[in-house]
């Protein structure tokens, strides 16, 4: 069956591999959920026309994205394919829901957040998608790999995420055969060893396709490559997203591993604020550096991001305003700001608007600069703050930041400086979760609760929001 929809040739290359395991590597917007998501539609209506069932399940990084997959792939699909299906003498009957498709002969598809707990819930064929980014990415490997070991095909598809992940081994490491089949290269030499069987080993099943950028556009994707790497202004970002490098997470403070493991979908966003105390961290801007405003709310003994405010060459009465506006919205317990050079000012006022005991001022030495760090990976190690999903230019400001050693052996923290900034939002991370390190032992005694703010209305206490929330 010939697909409805036009595409490039990478696209027809990966659209017509039949594999059983397949995995691709693709640049930024090369339309690789479109296109694997257009095979399993077309898988679903092989078999419908057959008389089978066929069962698909996508596993996305959240769940914003597994709907994304759903509305922008699947049922997209599913319009456009709509001719060929009646042609087939399909009824056009087929169930949507948010997060599953339902065809008239049975054959199911259905998107999920990915975690461990659902990569063993079910028997499919299944689509990994934006696998690299996927928090426990080896635990969700264990689990998933024996639940399509009876027959289901594999696809994976990603841009790359740094060396910390399965899916940098699986398209990099040799013996990848073994592996597939859930054996260790010990154990498979073992058991090897204890037979007589002399016959050639497996061929490695998995085909695999790799799309940078420039293999994108001679195939007749439209980008104008010049104008998106003069855009993105920065080499590591532009190596990783368009050309397809792995960046050496060796020197990286955070590497891209401890960033996906505390990505959620509902960080970020005020509106789920609960009145909860909150804990705020600025970053003052210096010319061409960013102003950085990072509110955390303290929910049980995890820190949500809040929200995170960047302003670029913003005058100090903006960045009053703009902090002022944080202690109107948000039941702030205690604030740490950058003091250091120009800071002293900001700190300065507003510790006279806001009150010493509320406002801390934290010069960047270098002893306070490796508190301040460490702090912040034991909080990501330790999965006790939430960041939002998917935000790249966040992402890449967190992953810049590198420990370096000096001559005299003192250590440093150095972060190139791009058009995201100079990893100003990584040190307004810091500074709010040193905020809390010092002050949310005290955040349940002592403070006066502010008016409840409108999302709390209809929840019982603060326990209750947060279960049913999260």
């Amino acid at each position: 069956m010939k697909p409805a929809l036009p595409l490039f040739p990478y696209q027809q290359r990966w659209l017509a591999d039949t594999a059983r395991f397949k995995i691709g590597m693709f640049a930024r917007q090369t339309g690789k959920t479109f296109t694997t998501t257009l095979e399993i539609v077309l898988d679903c209506l092989k078999a419908e026309a057959e008389g089978k069932r066929a069962r698909w399940v996508i596993l996305s990084r959240g769940e914003r994205q597994a709907r994304e997959a759903m509305e922008e792939g699947v049922k997209r699909h599913l319009a456009a394919l709509r001719i060929a299906v009646e042609a087939l003498e399909i009824p056009w009957d087929a169930q949507t829901k948010a997060l599953e498709v339902t065809l008239p002969g049975g054959s199911r598809i259905t998107a999920l957040p990915a975690n461990p707990d659902t990569a063993r819930g079910f028997s499919a064929n299944v689509f990994l998608d934006e696998f690299a980014f996927h928090a426990d990415s080896r635990k969700i490997w264990t689990a998933l790999f024996p639940v399509i070991s009876a027959g289901w095909k594999l696809r994976v598809v990603s841009t790359p995420n740094g060396k910390g992940n399965k899916f940098y081994e699986l398209l990099t490491q040799s013996g990848i055969r073994d592996r597939v089949s859930g054996i260790s290269q010990v154990s498979a030499g073992a058991a090897r060893a204890r037979t007589s069987d002399t016959r050639s080993p497996m061929p490695d099943p998995w085909q695999r396709h790799t799309v940078d950028i420039y293999q994108a556009v001679a195939d007749g994707l439209p980008r104008n490559i010049e104008e998106l790497k003069a855009g993105i202004n920065d080499a590591d970002a532009w190596a990783q997203e368009y050309e397809l490098k792995w960046l050496d997470e060796a020197s990286a403070w955070l590497s891209f591993d401890l960033i996906d493991g505390v990505e959620h979908d509902a960080a970020g966003l005020p509106m789920h604020s609960a009145n909860g105390p909150c804990f705020v961290g600025v970053d003052i801007a210096a010319r061409n550096d960013l102003f950085v405003i990072w509110v955390l709310e303290q929910v049980g003994d995890v820190l949500w991001t809040r929200e995170i405010i960047t302003r670029r060459r913003v005058s100090f009465a903006e960045q009053d305003a703009l902090l002022d506006d944080v202690f109107n919205r948000y039941r702030v317990l205690r604030v740490c700001m950058d003091q250091t050079g120009m800071g002293e000012k900001p700190v300065e006022d507003a510790k006279r608007r806001h009150g010493t005991s509320r406002v801390e001022g934290v010069l960047f030495t270098g002893p306070n600069k490796l508190t301040l760090a460490t702090l912040g990976r034991e909080a990501f190690e330790d999965r006790t703050i939430r960041i939002p999903l998917g935000d790249a230019a966040l992402r890449s400001d967190l992953h810049k930041l590198q420990k370096v050693t000096s001559p005299t052996g003192a250590p440093r923290f150095v972060a190139e400086a791009d058009a995201n900034g100079h990893a100003d939002r990584a040190w307004a991370c810091f500074l709010a979760l040193n905020a809390a390190g010092n002050d949310k032992r005290h955040a349940c005694t002592g403070f006066q609760s502010l008016p409840r703010h409108p999302v709390t209305d209809g929840f019982n206490d603060f326990g209750d929001i947060s279960r049913r929330m999260f």
